[in-house]
């Protein structure tokens, strides 16, 4: 595959960059170190005009809206608490996929009184709740969830659930269903311009790949 301009690709370490090497190799782009072992942020690809970025995934859209990447590849749950501006979101992957769910002890109540909500999906979770009419008061936390509800910091929280066996073992169950989530393809605005011809050509055979690929979880 032969590209007129060089392209810049932000993905994240771990589950996302393992899922999405089958799908650049399809468009005939390997990357030339591991991240896993490399401690290179950029990486370069067997491609001459093609090169990885390895950040945070929270960061990925950021680096894409403000042009530091052309293209970048992040979960729906990061570009919905991102917002989307200065992006086009052209393609679903299908990979890393999940949910995300309002959770708490069994019989939690989900309406009356101002509830505390514990989340590190500030976003999601206020427009979830806002949109049923139901106030609530949301805490920001960064990890162990789960805890929130047990010691009474929160009554619910809203979190990314794939088997439900980390609720299920402190004793918390799935109580509402907000997203589905997978990883998706963002691109920036200008270089969907710019580079048009190149983004499109990689844009088709990423897709391509990803309808002859079974869907991953």
């Amino acid at each position: 595959m032969k590209f007129d301009k060089p392209i810049t690709i932000a993905l994240s370490k771990g589950r996302i960059f393992k899922q999405t090497l089958p799908l650049l190799a399809h468009a005939g782009i390997e990357p030339a170190d591991d991240p896993e072992t490399s401690r290179k942020l950029i990486l370069a690809t067997n491609h001459p005009q093609v090169k990885l970025l390895i950040i945070r995934a929270t960061d990925v859209p950021t680096y894409v809206q403000w042009g530091a990447a052309d293209m970048g590849i992040a979960g729906k749950d990061v570009l919905l608490e991102h917002g989307g501006e200065g992006l086009y979101e052209p393609l679903d992957l299908k990979i890393a996929r999940c949910r995300l769910m309002v959770a708490g002890r069994a019989g939690a109540e989900l309406t009356g009184t101002p509830l505390r909500v514990a989340t590190k999906y500030v976003n999601a979770a206020r427009r979830h709740f806002a949109a049923k009419g139901q106030q609530v008061e949301i805490i920001k936390l960064y990890g162990s969830m789960e805890l929130a509800p047990l010691v009474g910091l929160a009554d619910l929280i809203v979190d990314l659930v794939e088997s439900g066996d980390t609720l299920k073992a402190n004793g918390l169950v799935p109580l509402e269903h907000i997203t589905d989530i997978s990883a998706r393809l963002v691109v920036n605005k200008a270089a969907w311009k710019m580079k048009h011809a190149t983004v499109t050509c990689l844009l088709a055979a990423l897709r391509e790949a990803v309808s002859s690929e079974p869907p991953r979880s």
